[in-house]
């Protein structure tokens, strides 16, 4: 296993030596590449998730209680930087968001996290800085995974996709339970651990250390553009 971290771009560096030597010796982590024609999920990159506003966490949830503050503008900067690259290459870009909450949508998730229910409007509308344009494809979303109840699977294998760049928030939740889906469709998977985001640095860290064992290659977004401008067969290091 590489010597390298990806998953701590971001993070707090929790993951201990003898958790990573474990994994290496059960065999984990080998990188599968980036495919031949990925597509760019920008999952839930919603003023709700980061707020109208660069500010520290405690702030930001002033606003929204579903922001993960400063973080998550920190990863919108670099997915504006994979965006340009998606866009330039005529490659596919999609965008799975949480809908605004209707009284009939309570569930589990009202249950277990009341305060979503009450989301102002605004709060569902996408970052200015990475919003979508005509051409790429909105996918609303009721449930964690971005697969779970759309046509997210379908659209993927209609524009040729090989492959997904998984982007956005968060990285305990939704994008986390995309990347498995994703997996489990058996994409190929990559996840820029400094382009996805969570309120909380520890969680972050560790589900990206998972991902990265088991479901998703993750690198940093330096190397994925890298990897993007050279030929589509290269694998991405981590």
């Amino acid at each position: 296993m590489s010597t390298q971290r990806p998953w701590t771009v971001g993070g707090a560096d929790v993951v201990d030596d003898e958790t990573i030597h474990r994994y290496a010796r059960a065999g984990f982590g080998s990188p599968v590449g980036l495919g031949e024609r990925p597509a760019l999920l920008i999952i839930d990159a919603q003023y709700r998730t980061v707020g109208t506003r660069r500010q520290p966490f405690d702030a930001a949830v002033e606003e929204f209680t579903t922001s993960c503050g400063e973080v998550g503008w920190n990863a919108v900067d670099r997915i504006a930087e994979l965006l340009a690259e998606f866009r330039a290459n005529d490659l596919p870009v999609l965008y799975p968001h949480v809908a605004p909450k209707a009284s009939y949508d309570t569930g589990r998730l009202g249950a277990k996290v009341p305060a979503i229910m009450s989301i102002p409007a605004h709060g569902y509308e996408f970052v200015k800085e990475i919003a979508p344009v005509e051409g790429d494809i909105l996918l609303p979303k009721r449930h964690p995974s971005a697969f779970f109840g759309t046509p997210l699977a379908s659209y993927l294998i209609d524009v040729g996709a090989d492959s997904v760049v998984v982007t956005g928030a968060t990285t305990s939740g939704c994008v986390r339970s995309s990347v498995v889906d994703a997996f489990s469709y058996n994409f190929k998977v990559t996840v820029p651990a400094d382009a996805v985001y969570d309120r909380s640095p520890v969680v972050h860290e560790v589900n990206l250390f998972d991902m990265a064992q088991k479901y998703a290659d993750v690198t940093a977004t330096d190397q994925l553009l890298e990897r993007l401008r050279s030929p589509r067969t290269a694998k991405v290091a981590g």
